[in-house]
């Protein structure tokens, strides 16, 4: 994967033929969620995500996507979910389990959802959630969070309707993406809330909130 710092990169919506290159990103932007969710490993999660990414519909559909190219390359990504249309999206994820790993490994998944969604959960209608922040690897450290980010704001993507709250979670583990996205101007609560009963310790999220800058 290139890296030099003569390549341009360009933020544009995903497309369906992205769902490839998206999968491992869309993963590491949540392993650990990821793996206690879907109950298998690394390239169990990437296989079922490039799989949904691909439909045209649902939470993990790349139209809700926008990402940073590089060349021929996918560097990172950023995803939107409204919360006026998450009712609609619980039908086809429960789908999906249940196509790709079978009904009765899908009923554990959604029992799992359920618990996690406790600690993680989705957006109300007022507001649009912020999700699959990830960049690869080789280009952390350049900013590309913050250009996609703006790129977003800049082009009316986020949020999703005009008035509603941006958020976004992250887990308490993860101080580097919690300072990157204060950074951003999205704020944390003093106090993190308990942990969700039944949960591993290293899935305690965050809930945070974006104060847009004064004029």
């Amino acid at each position: 994967m290139p890296t030099s710092p003569d390549i341009e990169v360009i933020c544009r919506p995903a497309r369906a033929e992205d769902a490839a290159a998206l999968a491992p990103l869309v993963y590491a932007s949540g392993e650990a969620e990821f793996q206690y969710l879907l109950g298998t490993d690394a390239a169990g999660c990437i296989a079922f995500l490039q799989r949904i990414i691909a439909w045209p519909r649902g939470h993990f559909s790349w139209r809700r996507h926008l990402v940073a190219v590089a060349g021929d390359d996918i560097v990172a990504v950023i995803a939107a979910q409204d919360g006026r249309v998450q009712w609609s999206d619980n039908p086809l994820i429960a789908h999906a389990f249940i196509r790709h790993f079978g009904l009765s490994a899908a009923l554990g998944i959604m029992m799992r959802g359920l618990r996690l969604e406790k600690e993680i959960p989705p957006p109300k209608r007022s507001q649009t959630l912020l999700a699959h922040c990830a960049t690869a690897p080789a280009w952390r450290s350049r900013g590309l969070f913050r250009q996609l980010f703006a790129h977003a704001l800049q082009q009316g993507m986020l949020p999703a309707h005009p008035g509603q709250e941006l958020v976004l979670d992250v887990l308490v583990d993860n101080p580097r993406a919690m300072a990157l996205y204060q950074r951003c101007g999205f704020q944390a609560p003093a106090t993190p809330r308990p942990l969700t009963r039944g949960l591993p310790r290293q899935l305690q999220a965050i809930r945070m909130h974006w104060a847009p800058p004064q004029a």
